[in-house]
């Protein structure tokens, strides 16, 4: 992962409850944008914008597939991420802070 981008910032996306929800949908196989915002109670323009810094460094793919938006996770670049030895001690703030956000 030679690629320049802000790994707090992609974190915080990951694991933002809306996020993340999106995310668990794309571990089956890519998704279309009017699947994914009634299953997240958002708007489809919504879904993009949450996304958007993962979708710029392709953490997620987004394609137009016959006219209709698509998106797809990038599993190995997520998981190298969150397995990285840089990211450990920050993705598990990262969690504490998202089990804070539940409690």
């Amino acid at each position: 992962m030679d690629e320049e981008f802000d790994r707090e910032k992609v974190v915080d996306c990951m694991f933002d409850p809306v996020t993340s929800s999106i995310l668990a949908e794309l571990e089956d196989g890519k998704k279309e944008c009017s699947f994914l915002a009634p299953q997240t109670s958002i708007l489809e323009s919504e879904v993009l914008e949450r996304l958007s810094y993962l979708i710029e460094h392709k953490f997620i793919y987004k394609n137009f597939d016959d006219g209709k938006c698509t998106l797809a996770a990038n599993s190995d670049k997520l998981s190298a991420l969150v397995e990285s030895g840089d990211n450990f001690d920050e993705t598990i703030n990262s969690l504490e802070k998202m089990d804070s956000y539940l409690n």
